[in-house]
């Protein structure tokens, strides 16, 4: 019963055996797995993922690290690829603070942000997020677009904001790092959170869980992020599991 909504399987950390890696998943209990691109190479990568292998979707979009020499116009590309009857989402967008310093590649990103969320609006379909030490703005915009849905990847503001999002409709998604044993922030919102707004999801490659932390993440380990949603939550693992699904399934609309 896992549903990873969040992994980048077209990295080049899954090169030596992508294919091999994705043909097993099924059998280690992955039934759904959702591919964001991040620029229009990824994203295109992430749809042909998609037609290969039946359990898993796409999302199509810009990242605010992967702007440099993007223009408006190429959101057309992104319109093309979001046509795509395997095309769940728009995403990853975002802001990103932390590696995008200067204030005019930040205005760049919240421009990209902006139009972006408005594409999805015009689509139907729900955004992606990315937020790194950009909460408030991030926040602000989707304020400033009441009729977006989306999902706040790999959550990691305060309950505060949280709250605003869950106000709006939105969700939240979680990955290996609540794990951590430095988890701060992400266990007192798990805590107050509605099961009915928590997503999971890997980042794969990234954000593996103990005890693989630093290694290379797949979706097999979801279960792992489950088992300690289940504790803070008086839950079993098995329920958070089935809950996550059918959360993510009626999210990207998956049937």
């Amino acid at each position: 019963m896992i549903f990873d909504t969040h992994a980048h399987y077209y990295d080049d950390a899954f090169d030596a055996d992508r294919d091999a890696l994705l043909a097993q998943l099924p059998d280690k209990g992955v039934d759904l797995v959702v591919c964001p691109g991040c620029d229009l190479e990824s994203s295109r990568q992430s749809m042909a993922l998609a037609e290969r292998y039946d359990y898993l979707y796409f999302a199509a979009g810009f990242h605010p690290e992967n702007l440099e020499g993007v223009t408006m116009n190429q959101l057309d590309e992104i319109r093309a690829l979001c046509a795509h009857k395997k095309c769940v989402a728009v995403g990853e967008i975002g802001l990103d603070y932390y590696w995008v310093k200067t204030p005019e590649d930040r205005a760049n990103s919240r421009d990209f942000f902006d139009a972006q969320l408005s594409l999805a609006e015009e689509l139907n379909l729900p955004a992606i997020v990315h937020d790194r030490d950009a909460h408030k703005d991030c926040v602000d915009m989707v304020r400033a677009h009441p009729n977006a849905r989306g999902v706040f990847h790999c959550y990691a503001g305060s309950i505060e904001d949280a709250k605003v999002l869950v106000d709006k409709g939105w969700m939240l998604s979680f990955t290996g790092n609540i794990t951590f044993k430095n988890a701060r922030r992400a266990p007192e919102v798990i805590s107050w959170l509605p099961m009915d707004r928590i997503m999971l999801e890997t980042d794969a490659p990234y954000m593996a869980p103990e005890p693989y932390r630093g290694r290379r993440c797949d979706s097999s380990l979801i279960p792992l992020m489950a088992q300690t949603v289940a504790q803070l939550k008086g839950l079993t693992t098995e329920e958070v599991l089935r809950i996550t699904l059918e959360n993510g399934k009626r999210f990207f609309g998956i049937a």
